[in-house]
């Protein structure tokens, strides 16, 4: 079944792991995507996979943590398809695993950059494309970090506490506009793929406490959760839509 057929989706973060494995799907399920990462090699890799699938795919390199890039980017988007009817923003970093007392101000403020103000980003200048296309879907991965605490990485829990409330509030605000907001916590923990050139601690190894019932979206296994799926895919405008969460 084609759910997507035809919508246009961007997908940041979208060369490894979990970003991969959303482009990939989207593109099975019909979608145009847009490829996006600053890991310009993988990131072709991604295209290549889907176009040999049959799918339609492109990629452009992407820094979340800058807004003209960012706005340049969706330009480009609507620019090659006429639209764009999803974002799903799943770009992130771990960051340095200090407790809080011992972070810079610079080891956080480059996470939040990516973390936070790159959902903030993506959102602000996919949204008049949205509208514009009458309806859409927004899908913000967080973490079970942002909801509860494990006594590691304190700026990410921060950073994805941050987003999971941004999305609440986003799914008031554009809800009126037939724009759906939602963010899906990896339940497994960080795992993270590098999204900014200048942030070396970005690829660590997943954690430790990961459930073992949980299974990864990774180059291996290229699966995501039924949740997740539900949510990814936007719902016929004839059709009762989704909840915002």
């Amino acid at each position: 079944m084609k759910r997507v057929k035809n919508k246009v989706a961007v997908v940041t973060g979208a060369a490894l792991g979990i970003g991969r494995a959303t482009a990939i799907r989207l593109a099975e399920e019909g979608a145009r995507v847009a490829i996006t990462d600053v890991l310009d090699i993988p990131g072709a890799a991604v295209v290549a996979e889907i176009k040999k699938a049959g799918g339609d795919a492109a990629f452009w390199h992407l820094d979340v943590s800058k807004e003209a890039e960012v706005k340049r980017v969706m330009s480009e988007v609507a620019a090659k398809w006429g639209k764009i009817d999803v974002l799903v923003n799943n770009a992130g970093i771990s960051g340095v695993n200090k407790p809080t007392d011992q972070l810079t101000e610079q080891e956080w403020d480059a996470l939040m950059a990516v973390n936070v103000k790159g959902v903030f980003f993506c959102t602000k200048h996919a949204i008049p494309w949205l509208r514009k296309a009458g309806a859409g879907s927004i899908i913000n991965l967080s973490s079970i970090y942002g909801i509860i605490g494990a006594g590691d990485v304190p700026a990410y829990h921060a950073s994805k506490g941050a987003v999971a409330e941004m999305s609440k509030n986003d799914a008031i605000t554009y809800a009126k506009e037939k724009i759906r907001v939602n963010s899906v916590p990896d339940l497994s923990g960080p795992r993270w793929s590098r999204t900014s050139p200048n942030l070396p601690a970005a690829r660590t190894k997943p954690a430790k406490r990961s459930p073992p019932f949980i299974r990864s979206a990774t180059s291996a296994n290229r699966t995501t959760s039924p949740g997740a799926l539900f949510i990814l895919l936007p719902t016929n405008r004839n059709s009762s839509p989704a909840p915002s969460l």
